[in-house]
């Protein structure tokens, strides 16, 4: 039997920015891929930083059907409340066609519902509400096209884990090492026959619970090359 075939779609987010190992990202999509299955999940990262809903379909979705995957995870959108363009009937349909595409080839699909940029930045009010009242609109789609296509949806937004500062890199965006190894995105199990919750989280590698330096912060980005 093949080794179980995963592929991550999404935006930075997913392809692991604020987890630097190495000259690149790792993230916790590379987690999850490390405990889906034994012998391990064949992985490939498709995300892309920036992305937006658009781009999922468009030029990540195609090559993604291709490697015919057991498993698909698709976190993206919040990039899309950042842009005037915003519309959401246009994201439900442009998600909707990405759920339903993996769904016809059988593969397992995994989504997420995730924190506004507004809060995590600690926006006054004037500037954070509308960009929260955004992220819960998409947050609703997801979670409504989740159950349409039978999807494993984590409620990743209600998770305490993420309102404590030093789970978050230095840009205040993108979890550190210390998030993506908390993330339940990187505790999930799937298989030939679906996903289920993972027992145990795959092992992140050692890091410090302590909030990013204000060195670290002046600094963001950190110079690593793209893996």
């Amino acid at each position: 039997m093949r080794p179980l075939r995963y592929v991550a779609l999404g935006d930075s987010l997913t392809e692991g920015v604020g987890d630097p190992v190495g000259n690149g990202w790792r993230g916790w999509a590379a987690l999850l891929a490390g405990g889906l299955s034994e012998p391990a999940a064949e992985f490939t990262n498709l995300a892309v930083s920036g992305a937006q809903t658009r781009d999922v379909l468009e030029k990540q979705l195609p090559t993604a059907l291709s490697l015919r995957p057991d498993v698909a995870s698709v976190l993206v959108g919040v990039n899309d409340t950042l842009r005037s363009t915003f519309d959401i009937e246009k994201i439900a349909d442009r998600l909707d066609k990405v759920y339903a595409s993996f769904t016809r080839q059988g593969t397992a699909v995994l989504t997420a519902c995730l924190p506004d940029p507004g809060t995590m930045l600690g926006l006054p009010g004037i500037l954070g509400n509308p960009l929260a009242r955004r992220q819960r609109a998409v947050n609703t789609v997801v979670h409504t096209l989740s159950e349409r296509y039978g999807a494993l949806h984590l409620h990743a937004v209600d998770d305490a884990w993420i309102m404590e500062r030093a789970m978050w890199s230095s840009d205040r965006l993108h979890p550190g090492s210390a998030g993506t190894g908390r993330s339940p995105c990187a505790s999930t199990r799937c298989s030939r026959t679906g996903p289920s919750r993972h027992r145990r989280r795959p092992r992140p590698s050692p890091s410090s619970r302590r909030p990013p330096s204000r060195r670290a912060c002046c600094g963001w980005p950190p110079r690593v090359r793209p893996g």
